[in-house]
């Protein structure tokens, strides 16, 4: 997958441009990882912020949509393509101003890039 590739959805995710997947429930190939708490697309770099709650990471996570690979909208559920120990070591997501910030939105996709190929999953 191109870097620029991993801020658009991928064709075959279900995503409607303009949908709203805000309170939809995440999960990774190996389990939950909690609500889309907002979407962002600054510059380009459309990812969605999602927040895990206390249980997982202790807050919110910050996941391109290119790792999208279903979108559910029937069971408000979106899937992703990596796993919930490669969420826990993308970079980490602290403040809301990271949300619009290059060089942290650069560092996320660098990373989300680099995870091995995962067949596409339906919801």
């Amino acid at each position: 997958m191109a870097v620029d590739r991993i801020w658009s959805y991928a064709p075959g995710s279900g995503y409607v441009e303009g949908q709203d997947l805000t309170g939809f429930t995440v999960a990774a190939g190996d389990g939950a990882l909690g609500r889309v708490d907002r979407q962002a697309d600054p510059r380009g770099m459309r990812h969605l912020v999602v927040d895990t709650g206390v249980w997982l990471f202790g807050g919110s996570v910050l996941v391109p949509v290119g790792v999208v690979t279903g979108i559910d909208a029937g069971a408000r559920r979106v899937t992703l393509a990596c796993t919930v120990g490669e969420v826990k070591a993308a970079p980490r997501f602290k403040t809301d101003s990271e949300t619009r910030d290059p060089a942290y939105l650069t560092a996320v996709g660098d990373y989300y890039h680099r995870l091995p190929p995962r067949e596409t999953t339906t919801v």
